[in-house]
């Protein structure tokens, strides 16, 4: 794996533009409920649509989409809860979410999958249920496998992409969301085919070794750096 990761770490150096990385606006939500709605609705779908779903959801409910410093987590007073967005949804229900707020009707897979404003809320009621209810409570369950455990068994959630994500939105620097667009820039560094396990540990190993030349970088910032580099080359779906 060695080699490897220097065949990678190589590739990044002479096609990334790692002097300059810095994280899109993305990274910086106001509220937890926008990092669940992104991550769920990210999966499979250019990036476009998602940031279109985010934008409405806070359009509608006249929220903060961006926090106003982005060098700090918003004070708790700032923030939407997730508990806010629970009950906002139970009291309208999904249809109301999903045509009015949303206005999208995509599904976690196309077969069996259920809305992906059903799975939102799915996940937001996970992290109700663990007392997540802003960015400062996310340390409670980066490590809990229980939680984990739960969110994988919301329909379109097993692989644990969107977990990741999720994490990496609410501020996580040591996670990668190993989706589409990371296993081709992968598998096209090392001419191989890459697993998703396989493919975090990539990133995460390789961002070590940038972080010499490069001391801001993380993996995190690596992912979203190799994303961004992808995103040229392919359709920007996740």
């Amino acid at each position: 794996m060695d080699t490897e990761i220097r065949t990678i770490a190589a590739y990044c150096k002479k096609n990334l533009d790692l002097s300059h990385a810095t994280l899109s606006e993305e990274y910086f939500y106001n509220s937890l409920p926008c990092c669940v709605i992104d991550a769920v609705y990210s999966i499979g779908v250019t990036y476009t649509a998602t940031r279109n779903v985010v934008k409405r959801y806070c359009d509608y409910f006249n929220l903060r989409k961006i926090r106003a410093d982005m060098t700090a987590l918003p004070a708790i007073e700032a923030q939407e809860s997730i508990t806010d967005f629970c009950n906002a949804y139970t009291n309208r229900g999904t249809s109301f979410f999903t045509d009015t707020v949303f206005m999208n009707r995509q599904r976690t897979s196309t077969v069996r999958g259920i809305l992906k404003a059903e799975a939102v809320y799915d996940f937001c009621r996970v992290l109700q249920n663990h007392g997540v209810n802003y960015f400062q409570d996310v340390p409670k369950a980066l490590s809990d496998a229980t939680f984990e455990s739960e969110i994988k068994m919301i329909s379109g959630q097993k692989s644990g992409i969107s977990l990741k994500y999720f994490f990496m939105l609410a501020g996580s620097d040591d996670m990668v969301k190993p989706d589409r667009m990371i296993i081709r820039f992968l598998e096209r560094t090392l001419e191989r085919r890459v697993g998703l396990e396989e493919a975090q540990l990539f990133i995460q190993k390789t961002s070590e070794v940038l972080a010499q030349t490069y001391p801001s970088l993380n993996p995190r910032l690596l992912d979203h750096c190799v994303w961004n580099f992808q995103r040229n080359i392919t359709p920007t779906k996740s």
